[in-house]
């Protein structure tokens, strides 16, 4: 036994039988719900490797039976885990991949984890990065993606960890720098097979890391083809994807190599001695042939690559072949480890591994766990164990501790050759390609032996195995463990559960959940609960029905009726009825209302069995279906006020939803439909949020308003504070969730009467007589008398109104609040409110209150003069949770309240909402009347009345208003129309004044200080308010007339009219009302409806970013609003939507196949049909236009009302002479035979497809017309001509009388493909018209009778429009009339034979007029087909009738094909114009080309350049000099161009001569300085070193004051390594250019000294300089840049130290010491920092010292 242990020992040091029954590597996971996920995989997995490893050896045994064990005979045992050492290099197969780790099965049994950061270099990087950001990368994929179960990968030991059991896990590495470290650049050889993994993906291909420093290596995309295809993991592989490379091609001494991974390649590599591999560089995986030098008991000893040795132990020999093995036998074997001391190398012999890049075989899913009555002993080994085979043929292998119960009851003989054992399948090892199997008895009758055989609702016995604070950890099986959570270990929660639970104790537990991934199973993990009250029936295993069965037959939105199967803590299971499935649901606790006590309350009455009527289905998300009752969303979903998408989502939408999570830096909001948005902590609340908790719980309703979206990200940035999202309104918003609130709780009450009848009798207001029970500590009563047992009545302190009671006393009192929740029933004994005087009170009057009770979403209030009792509304919206101490409301204070509901409700009280005082408390919401006085300013009494003049000081300037204090107490407002007597549009009036500065202002006005209206100055509380001030120079100085104030009486009508022209300003955009607020002045208002902002439509699709708070616009009058309050205006004019006119408007609705419908400035609305949405017709029109989106239309007609639009670029831009290719069809009369039209198929019936021309036009299309095959069911047509489908027609007919048009659709017709696919294999037409022609003859003899008949037809036909209206815009009626019926064959061959006949008269070929009818000049009349100029030379209509004739003699079928023929070609010669991608092929395309851009000259280089490929010069320099007459004098870049393409063209292919010529001319038409450098320049690119030396010296005589001639000159002279003459010439340089540019210049040529002469003679320059100028920090610093670039860190430190010795400005210096500190922190160490850091601190202090002095 001990040496079984140590050759191939169990995982670790454990000897605990249990351990090794253990089925799967999961089952180790003991400490699964502790945090440290890391170390535990780790040693389950470990576990699991060591387990395998022993089953396996044993599999092959057979071959050892035979060989006789002898002393002396090399012992080869399989590889054991104490074998393996750091850097061992191991072949591995990827046995699961979960999100953080590769578990790899190795050879043996034993197994490993690969953790994420050890994939590649490259993918750590972007795992590095996507932590930095704390967002998603898309280029970073999971490990899922990038690898497969089954995979074989090369591995690397990186460390051997021991757990505190003994237990070994060995952790791994697949990156292919640490696999591959033992190759270096020189040793890389063809035909080598690596590891290498995806760095990055390139245009052609791939960069591969092979972990070969010094070395790229490049995968081209041809050579990964057929991979990417097997792996079926996208079209691309990923960054991090670990690959088998075969080199291909090493060039440049192996620093680049070409690889490729293609399947049929690297399976048939083979690793030969040709590639160099030594002992230091061999990896595993490779292929090798090999001679068999030695046979063993154990295996067998092989020479491969002529002089390396390696062992194969018997577990990798081939079962097959296992008798068969002989010495000096040649063999394929594959290397599986390489030993990084020893050097010993392990093979195997397996088929699978035997060609690189295979994979091993995998057990059947179903196999694991599975019991086998009969398996059959194959060879037994005492060491180790017995290797079976089993009933389908596979081995097994049983280690010796799973062949019995205990060591003592082995019996040896039980296991001979051919005995037969009862077995089970606890795992398998991929490596090894064996089951591993265990006889023992408690393993084989396991109830559990994989969490895969556990279900939800199984109750289960498991022992105590420790307790933690999150639980208590239970074994349920061997490697089964479960966690009972705290607040499932008891009914009640355990504070202490270790007094109940002890380690070891057997306990009964029932299962909650288990989660098991099928590929991810290191997350198993199971829930265990001991309430065992519920029975497990039926409906608990609801949960484990896969969702797929369930199928989702309700839509988000749909209402359902369901019945409370189960009441849980957080929610309600309930079943949907009328289901036939009996569909499951869930039902949260917080989805029962809107209101989160009324959830709680509802949830309290609720019981099994309950029929809950109208709940929505809000989503199947997650393990179940949703349900929802809250009304506020339900009423969103139906009113269609949400957002199904996240596409949909526009800034400033306001959406109902829910609070999903409450994060401390925000709340996410989740809506129907699954859109989720993020509310951060500042956009919560008006108040100040301390802590987010405070404010929301999960699952409230709230409303949202939409700020921002990020689409990349798909993000969405929400807005809660009650500001932005309330109506404004907030009285009617808090009345509507009051009466919500009451309604809901009507609904419980009945509930509440099934238990408690007596209590439903209890209503507020209601006076009761009570026994007094006692008082508590606080003061409070506790009475008894109450009609309903177990409720408790209390009256507070304040409520016994100061009277003294006694224990046992009577008394009255009067109901204030019913809690069904807690069973509390609250009362008062003040007298005041026992002597209700209760009276009818008029809606919307306003009276004190005082508050009485208070509640979680209402107060009770009583009225001051009847003490009647009122519920008032603590919030005034849904996200109005919050109040500071300071605000709530508190017992007995008395408060201004309005009614709202004078009857008493069935709650016993009166509706009432918090009157004007309520403001304090809550954030106040604006009207847009009222001025955004941000301060309420004090109302103070004064002496100040209209007229007087004051002086003040500005106290703040806000965009539309500035506040001035006019004393210590007084404060007044001045307009910004009040500021300037002449506004300029665009300004900022507010903005000419200052915070602090002094202002005269005459006061105007007064403004009501609650309110902010404006008050008439006749008003006699204008003492009482904040003076209105105005600062214009004309109302200072004279006469003060301006009235500011409108008295009630007069109107904004009678001030304003119509067409007026007026300043106003800019208050803001409303988002929510699609309008700009504007102020004309303090009290007059206007509102600019958004399509009226601008005409143009980049304004209207951003108008908050155009238009800034406080800028004056100038506006037209257009009239006031409903209530005559605002002024309504525009800043377009006043629009006239008149035909001709151009407007703006935004789609509000797209109709598929018919077209848009637009709003119009004004509140009209407009149609477009899909026939004028553009000048070219696609497939899909509408594609391009949603709802919202802003267009510019021009309007068609606007006759009744109806308006008719289009948005076709030629009517909208008629100057631009843009191509319309399709023409705009009005009427009948734009139609003519023969032409080509396009259109949309609009309906199919029985007599022909009808096609729509334009809106108001339909053709109609004969079947026989529609395609050349012929077709029976008519439904083929439906497929192939879908309603909207775009099509090419030709019209065959036209009849104006009757305003029918017949079309064709037929290839031969439109030259475009067959409608109907020809792979249908229909007959074709053609086959039975050859039937006919011999039939003609017979036919012509009765011609009399087919006359009759035809008549009679036309007869009928002539009496059928008569009889029915014709509509053209009914879809099932074309308005086209049958000509001829399908029998009149031999007529419509006639009336063919004459089209064709007639094929050659010019007014017969349209298209071919379209197409060649304009020619782009001269020369291009050659171009005319040869069939034009024939009939033009044709002279006498003779030739003609001859040339008929001759058309008549050739057969019908050579006629078809002739014409078939031209059209072909001349549709080939339309379709290549029309196409814009076609590149230019002929001078012709060239000359179109430059014709339409004649100032490119990009299009005449290349048409130069097009000559020049066909070497005809002299055609290239004619387009030259044509460029240069034609390009406008204007454009002189584009010129130059052209003569510095013509200087290039004399110097390759013409003379010194012409090219002198050439540059003369350009000099004279061009700035000299650019032509000779552009000519210096192609003199050095052609390497012409002596005319460009000449060049030169001419430019520094031209242009010696010129320093760029200069540099370009030292430029050249130092490429051609003349640094002498480099030298010279800035001497000549300094002595020609003024003194002020010696420094620059000096500079300048160090640069180019250091970057291409010589560094020490730049170093000079620069010290000279310096030494020269030591204050021109522009020089230091460029020196600084060169030398940390080029010199070494002394040189570098030296240059900053003289630096920063300098006395230079402070500012200059601390640039420097910023510098310096920056280049220390990169390059050099902590203490060179803190050097840095010490000086600059130095030079502070003297600073200061001197500074002192």
């Amino acid at each position: 036994m001990a040496s079984m242990e140590e050759n191939f020992p169990r995982g670790g040091i454990q000897k605990k039988p249990a351990e090794g029954k253990t089925p799967k590597p999961k089952l180790e996971r003991d400490n699964l719900f502790d945090v440290q996920h890391e170390e535990k995989s780790q040693k389950r997995k470990r576990s699991q490797k060591d387990q395998g490893k022993q089953q396996e050896s044993k599999k092959r045994f057979k071959a050892d039976k035979e060989a006789a064990a002898k002393d002396n005979v090399m012992i080869i045992g399989p590889l054991t885990i104490e074998a393996l050492s750091e850097e061992m290099l191991l072949l591995g197969c990827i046995k699961e991949v979960t999100d953080y780790e590769l578990a790899i099965s190795l050879p043996n049994g034993l197994s490993g984890f690969v953790p994420v950061t050890q994939i590649s270099d490259a993918y750590s990087k972007l795992l590095t990065k996507q932590v930095a950001q704390g967002e998603l990368l898309e280029e970073l994929n999971s490990l899922p993606d990038l690898f497969s179960p089954g995979t074989l990968v090369r591995c690397i030991v990186t460390s051997i960890e021991k757990s505190d059991d003994g237990r070994r896990s060995v952790k791994l590495s697949i990156d292919p720098k640490k696999v591959n470290k033992g190759l270096n650049s020189t040793a890389l050889a063809a035909g080598m097979l690596l590891s290498g993994s995806v760095m990055s993906v390139e245009d052609h291909g791939y960069l591969i890391d092979i972990g070969v420093t010094g070395t790229h290596a490049f995968l081209p995309h041809q050579k990964a083809k057929t991979y990417i295809k097997a792996l079926k993991k996208g079209p691309d592989l990923k960054i991090g994807q670990n690959l088998n490379c075969l080199i291909v091609e090493v060039k440049n001494e192996g620093r680049v190599v070409c690889l490729s991974i293609d399947r049929s390649e690297v399976a048939a590599s083979i690793a030969t001695e040709r590639q160099n591999w030594t002992l230091s560089n061999l990896l595993p995986g490779l292929v090798v042939k090999a001679r068999v030098q030695k046979l063993a008991p154990l295996g067998m000893k092989l020479t491969f690559l002529s002089y390396f040795t390696g062992i194969v132990d018997f577990m990798h020999m081939d079962p097959e072949k296992s008798m068969s093995y002989s010495a000096d036998q040649v063999v394929r074997a594959c290397v599986l480890s390489v030993h990084p001391t020893s050097r010993a190398v392990r093979l195997s012999l397996l088929p699978p591994f035997l060609h690189a890049g295979g994979a091993p075989r995998q057990l059947p899913g179903q196999r694991l766990g599975a019991v086998l009555e009969e398996a059959t002993v194959k060879a037994f080994y005492k060491q180790f164990g017995a290797v079976f085979e089993l009933d389908d043929g596979t081995l097994a292998f049983a280690r010796l501790k799973h062949l019995s119960k205990t060591r003592k009851s082995f019996k040896p003989g039980a296991f001979k050759e051919g005995c037969k054992h009862k077995c089970r399948i606890i795992d398998y090892s991929l490596m090894d390609e064996m089951c591993i199997v265990s006889l023992k008895h408690q393993i084989i009758e396991a109830r559990f032996l994989q969490y895969q055989d556990i279900h939800v609702g199984d109750v289960v016995q498991g022992k105590v195995v420790s307790l933690k604070p999150i639980g208590m950890q239970v074994k349920v099986a061997d490697g089964i463990r479960g966690l009972v959570p705290s607040i499932h270990l008891s009914d009640v929660i355990l504070k202490q559960p270790e007094k109940k639970y002890n380690i070891g104790d057997e306990v009964k537990c029932r299962v909650l959940k288990v989660m098991v991934l099928k590929c991810e199973p290191q997350q198993e993990r199971l829930l265990l609960s001991f309430k065992l009250s519920s029975k497990p029936g039926p409906e608990d295993k609801w949960k484990c029905t896969p969702k797929e069965k369930q199928e989702v037959k309700y839509q988000i939105g749909e209402m359902v009726d369901v019945k409370i199967l189960k009441k849980k803590d957080n929610g309600l299971e309930v079943s949907i009825l009328e289901d036939e499935d009996n569909v499951v649901a869930w039902i949260p606790m917080l989805h029962l209302s809107d209101f989160v006590a009324t959830s709680k309350l509802l949830w309290h009455c609720l019981q099994e069995g309950d029929v809950l009527p109208r709940v929505m289905y809000l989503s199947d998300k997650g393990e179940h279906i949703i349900l929802s009752r809250k009304s506020a969303v339900i009423s969103a979903v139906q009113e269609q006020q949400v957002v199904r998408s996240f596409s949909e989502i526009q800034p400033g939408m306001l959406l109902t939803g829910y609070v999903r999570n409450v994060m401390p830096f925000g709340v996410f909001v989740e809506f129907p439909f699954g859109v989720t948005g993020l509310a951060p902590k500042v956009s919560m609340s008006d108040k100040f949020v301390t802590d987010t908790k405070d404010h929301f719980v999960v699952g409230q309703t709230v409303i949202a308003k939409v700020m921002s979206i990020d689409e990349e990200k798909q993000r969405v940035l929400l807005n809660l504070k009650v500001s932005e999202c309330s109506s404004g309104d907030s009285a009617a918003e808090s009345f509507a969730l009051l009466n919500q609130y009451f309604e809901e709780l009507k609904g419980i009450k009945d509930l509440l009467k099934r238990g408690e009848p007596s209590i439903c009798e209890l209503v507020p207001g209601k006076r009761v007589h009570l026994v007094v029970q006692g008082v508590r500590e606080d003061g409070s009563a506790l009475f008894s008398g109450c009609s309903a047992t177990g409720w408790t009545v209390t009256a507070t302190h304040y409520h016994l109104g100061g009277k003294n009671i006694a224990h046992g006393e009577k008394r009255k009192a009067l109901v204030l609040h019913v809690d069904a929740l807690k069973s509390e029933v609250y009362v008062s004994l003040r007298e005041e409110l026992l002597k209700q005087r209760p009276r009818q009170l008029r809606e919307n009057s306003q009276h004190s209150a005082v508050v009485q009770h208070i509640t979680e979403h209402f107060a009770i209030v009583s009225l001051g003069q009847t003490a009647q009792l009122a519920a008032v509304p603590i919030a005034c919206h849904f996200n109005d949770t919050f109040r500071f101490d300071s605000e709530k409301l508190s017992v007995g204070r008395t408060i201004s309240v309005t009614l709202k509901a004078v009857k008493k409700n069935h709650h016993g009280v009166l509706l009432a909402v918090q009157g004007p005082a309520k403001r304090n408390v809550f954030v106040r919401v604006r009207n847009e009347s009222e001025t955004a006085l941000e301060e309420m300013l004090p109302a103070l009494k004064h002496s100040l009345s209209t007229g007087n003049l004051v002086t003040g000081t500005v106290k703040s300037v806000k965009p539309t208003h500035v506040t001035v204090a006019i004393d210590d107490k007084l404060t007044g407002s001045i307009h910004a129309s009040r500021i300037l007597d002449e506004v300029p549009i665009g300004s900022f009036p507010t903005s000419t004044l200052k915070t602090g500065q002094k202002v005269t202002a005459r006061v105007i006005g007064g403004r009501d200080v609650n309110t902010h209206r404006c008050l008439p100055i006749t008003h006699p509380h204008f003492k009482q308010s904040i003076p209105e001030l105005s600062i214009r120079p004309s109302e200072k100085e004279g006469e003060f007339t301006a009235m500011l104030n409108l008295k009630e009486e007069t109107s904004l009508k009678e001030l304003y009219s119509v067409g007026q022209t007026v300043t106003c300003f800019v208050k803001k955009y409303n988002m929510l009302k699609n309008w700009l607020e504007v102020e004309v002045g303090p009290d007059i208002r206007g509102r600019v409806p958004h399509l009226l902002l601008s005409l143009n439509t980049k304004v209207l699709k951003h108008p908050e970013k155009t238009f800034k708070n406080g800028q004056a616009i100038s506006a037209t009058v257009t009239g006031t609003d409903a209530t005559g309050t605002n002024l309504c205006l525009s800043l377009t004019g006043i629009q006239s939507l008149e035909q001709g006119t151009i407007s703006v408007g935004m789609v509000i609705k797209v109709t598929p196949h018919t077209g848009l419908t637009i709003a119009l400035p004004g509140g009209k609305t407009g149609k477009v049909s899909i026939f004028h949405l553009n000048d070219t017709y696609s497939e899909d029109p509408l594609v391009n236009f949603k709802v919202g989106k802003i267009v510019r239309c021009y309007i068609l007609s606007n006759e009744n009302g109806k308006i008719q639009l289009s948005l076709r670029q030629s009517r909208l831009n008629p100057k631009i002479n843009s191509k319309v290719e399709d023409i705009e069809i009005t009427s009948i009369k734009d139609v003519k035979k023969g032409q080509l039209v396009r259109g949309y198929v609009k309906s199919i019936t029985p007599s022909g497809v009808f096609f729509g021309l334009s809106a108001s036009l339909l053709g109609r299309i004969l079947f026989q017309n529609v395609s050349p095959y012929f077709v029976q069911k008519h439904s083929l047509y439906e497929k192939y001509l879908p309603e909207g489908k775009l099509l090419t027609a030709k019209v065959v007919g036209v009849n104006r009388k009757e305003k029918h048009i017949e079309l064709s659709l037929l290839p031969e017709d439109t030259g475009m493909p067959s409608v109907l696919p020809e792979s249908l294999g229909l007959p074709q037409y053609g086959a039975e018209e050859e039937k006919r022609e011999a039939d003609i003859e017979e036919k012509r003899e009765e011609p009399k009778l087919k006359k009759k008949r035809r008549g009679n037809i036309e007869n009928h036909q002539e009496a059928k429009p008569k009889k029915r209206k014709i509509c053209p815009a009914d879809e099932n009626d074309s308005g086209i009339e049958v000509y001829y019926r399908e029998e009149e064959e031999d007529d419509q061959e006639e009336e063919a034979d004459k089209k064709k006949t007639k094929v050659k008269k010019p007014g017969e070929a349209p298209r071919l007029q379209v197409s060649m009818g304009f020619t782009w000049d001269e020369d291009n009349a050659m171009d005319i087909p040869v069939l034009d100029q024939k009939e033009e030379s044709s002279e006498s209509e003779e030739e003609e009738e001859d040339m008929q004739s001759k058309l008549k003699k050739r057969t019908k079928k050579e006629k078809e094909l002739e014409k078939q023929k031209e059209e072909k070609e001349l549709c080939k010669v339309e379709a290549a114009l029309m196409d814009p991608s076609r590149q230019p092929q002929s001078a012709d395309d060239f000359d179109r080309l430059v014709l339409g851009s004649p100032n490119s000259s990009i299009l005449w280089l290349q048409y130069m350049a097009f000559h020049l490929q066909a070497t005809e010069i002299e055609k290239a320099r004619a387009v030259a000099e044509r460029a240069l007459k034609t390009i406008s004098f204007r454009e002189e870049q584009e010129k130059l161009n052209v003569w510095v393409a013509l200087l290039n063209l004399e110097n390759m292919y013409g003379t010194e001569e012409t090219l002198m010529k050439v540059f003369e001319r350009a000099v004279q038409y061009n700035e000299p300085l650019k032509v000779f450098q552009h000519l210096c320049d192609i003199y050095a690119s052609s390497e012409k070193y002596k005319q460009a030396e000449e060049l030169y010296q001419t430019m520094l005589k031209r242009f010696r004051q010129e320093k760029s001639v200069w540099l370009k000159y030292a430029s050249f002279l130092l490429k051609q390594g003349q640094a002498e003459a480099t030298h010279r010439l800035l001497e000549r340089a300094l002595k020609a250019l003024p003194t002020k540019e010696h420094v620059d210049v000096i500079s300048r040529f160090a640069q180019l000294e250091f970057h291409s002469g010589d560094t020490e003679h730049a170093k000079a320059l620069f010290e000279s300089t310096l030494s020269s100028y030591p204050k021109r920090t522009d020089v230091w610093s460029i020196y600084m840049d060169i030398m940390i670039k080029h010199g070494s860190q002394k040189e570098v430190r030296d240059i900053f130290e003289r630096v920063i010795h300098l006395s230079l400005a402070p500012k200059k210096m601390k640039f420097f010491f910023k510098r310096y500190l920056d280049y220390e922190k990169k390059f050099g160490t902590a203490e060179s920092v803190l050097a840095v850091k010490r000086a600059a601190l130095e030079y502070v202090e003297t600073k200061s010292s001197l500074a002192d002095t």
